[in-house]
């Protein structure tokens, strides 16, 4: 698995959309929001059999005038704030990114909704000004073993032993990389 930093940097005034028609008639723009966080790829068999980096999903934190209001994730995509209220998207349009580094720029239309709250009436969204998040570089096959230590419920001590065979080519089992960020 791979995590790839991405910062999406929103403008408080948004006269000129890079999507047409952004918002349709009678729309206006409910909240901007800038997000911080990765891009989460997995190295997987491609249809020509080689490895290749796959997106799976977006792990981000909303933050609106310094504070962070919500959250970016899973593969629908989802946003959620604070308030409870949660939408749901589905990709309608994409613009390559200003380098090939960067995710394209984004249109999606509402698919679904929950809670009464700033998200509850979206019904459409724009990912605008990404700067990196694609993924880059070889996708070596990966792996590791994991051992868990601690007190049986019935009082008697298990073991759990690595495995001694070699990684397995193919699919990464398991690939870990953490991402942290300051926000001030």
């Amino acid at each position: 698995m791979k995590l790839l930093t991405l910062s999406g940097w929103a403008l408080a005034a948004l006269t000129l959309p890079i999507m047409a028609n952004a918002a349709a008639p009678g729309q206006s723009v409910l909240a901007v929001v800038q997000a911080q966080g990765a891009q989460v790829y997995e190295c997987k068999a491609h249809a020509t059999g080689n490895l290749a980096w796959q997106f799976r999903e977006p792990i981000a934190t909303l933050i609106q005038d310094g504070k962070t209001v919500g959250r970016h994730y899973y593969a629908g995509p989802n946003w959620e704030f604070a308030d409870g209220s949660a939408v749901v998207g589905k990709v309608v349009e994409r613009t390559a990114g200003a380098t090939p580094t960067d995710i394209p720029s984004l249109k999606l239309e509402a698919t679904s909704h929950r809670g009464a709250g700033v998200l509850a009436n979206v019904m459409s969204i724009e990912r605008l000004n990404t700067h990196g998040g694609m993924a880059e570089g070889p996708c070596p096959a990966a792996g590791a073993d994991y051992v868990f230590y601690g007190i049986a419920h019935d009082n008697r001590q298990k073991t759990l032993e690595p495995s001694r065979e070699p990684p397995v080519a193919g699919p990464a089992k398991v690939r870990l990389s953490l991402v942290s960020s300051a926000v001030k």
